[in-house]
């Protein structure tokens, strides 16, 4: 088994080891360290990166992974490996370990605001491996509920020092901690705790993960959006400390910009895009309008053929169903628009529109359907379309007499 470095010292991030076996050689290798100081991919907590050296080499360290069977560590490699037995000095990825800390820490604390808000707010998974971390929970929580549970863990962190506490203890005496969530780990159980200094718990987790070294480090933990993954989970992405302010300046740096093109102050914009979606929903009702009385238009002037079939070509394809609309009473109309869009509609009983479509696209090819009244669909010869039609007009007209 490989010693875990980081449960002894979360901020050490150089470590001396010995390389004690090599696997995968000829592509994607991997080293077996006897200790570590790289955390491997678990608990929802991304792995960590960063380089190994030796007397002669140097190789990236790409992937850090467990084997949860043997509690071995195995590193991938960049680059060549060092023979078994060098000693080889590690250094994990500073940046990187900081943010993976942070969102774990965050995921914590956010995750016990919610069981502070209700207890039904149980966690079913995690995963902190991208900026945009997840937190999905049951228990269904409202939108009240998230930001009730974000405002009171931004209380919290401005107001209480929580210091962080990794004790290891048997399974047996895990009865007198307030775990927020079970566990399933035996025997030496690692828990991490947030503990106030009166000396009570805001939070209890068994956990492996690496964390910050006080809960303030964490902060800002901001919920993002919410969604219903399946019955009874919602998902909550979060995002927390660094990354989280970085995100919060980018909007509002955007949202200042965009308030200077609308000419009003930031905390005005929700108030000026209110105004700009009703006049957009006006002018979009303006613009039905006036398309509907165009595709009259354009019907009432279309050529009609001995049988009172009407054929119209437009150069709109947004006319194709305002037109159809349009058919007169007693009539029988062929519309084709830009891109093959084509459409049949029938005015006059007995003259079944979605069959003579599907008889005309069968000559030109394509795809549509409808109902005796209208039918719409796409050809591949828009040029030979409404000839179809005709075709299929008359051999209707002949079949009913």
């Amino acid at each position: 088994m490989t010693r875990a470095l980081y449960h002894e010292d979360a901020v050490g991030l150089s470590f001396g080891a010995q390389v004690q076996a090599v696997r995968g050689e000829g592509g994607n290798p991997e080293v077996l360290l006897d200790a570590t100081a790289f955390y491997p991919e678990g608990g929802g907590q991304g792995a960590d990166h960063g380089v190994l050296r030796w007397n002669g080499g140097e190789a990236s360290v790409t992937d850090t992974r467990k084997d949860k069977s043997s509690g071995e560590i195995w590193h991938r490699l960049g680059g060549p490996p060092p023979a078994p037995g060098t000693a080889v000095t590690g250094v994990v990825d500073a940046a990187r370990r900081w943010r993976h800390m942070q969102r774990h820490s965050g995921e914590h604390l956010l995750a016990q605001a919610f069981v502070q808000i209700s207890p039904a707010f149980t966690v079913e998974a995690v995963n902190m491996t991208r900026p945009e971390c997840t937190l999905d929970l049951r228990g269904d929580p409202t939108e009240k509920d998230v930001r009730a549970a974000e405002q009171l863990l931004r209380e919290t962190l401005a107001r209480t020092r929580l210091i962080l506490e990794t004790p290891s203890v048997p399974e047996e005496h895990l009865g007198a901690y307030p775990l927020r969530r079970e566990t399933k780990v035996r025997g030496q159980v690692r828990l991490v705790i947030f503990r106030r200094e009166d000396g009570q718990p805001f939070d209890v987790s068994a956990c492996g993960g690496t964390h910050v070294p006080h809960a303030s480090l964490a902060a800002p933990v901001v919920a993002l959006r919410t969604e219903r993954i399946r019955g009874g989970v919602t998902r909550v992405t979060f995002m927390a400390g660094e990354e989280a302010a970085e995100y919060l300046g980018g909007v509002y740096r955007e949202a200042r910009a965009l308030a200077q093109d609308f000419s009003v102050p930031v905390e005005g914009l929700p108030d000026r895009v209110a105004a700009l979606n009703a006049e957009l929903g006006a002018t979009k009702a303006e613009t039905a309008r006036l398309r509907e009385t165009l595709a009259r238009v354009r019907v009432t002037t279309a050529p009609a053929d001995e049988h009172g079939l009407l054929t119209l070509t437009l150069e709109d394809p947004a006319l194709l169903a305002p037109a159809l609309a349009a058919v007169p009473d007693g009539a029988v109309l062929a519309v084709l628009a830009p891109g093959g869009r084509c459409g049949v509609a029938s005015g006059r009983a007995g003259v079944h529109a979605g069959e003579i479509l599907r008889a005309a696209l069968a000559v030109t090819g394509g795809k549509g359907g409808g109902r005796a009244e209208l039918a719409q669909g796409v050809t591949l010869e828009p040029a030979r379309f409404l000839a179809a039609v005709v075709g299929a007009r008359v051999a209707a007209e002949g079949a009913a007499g």
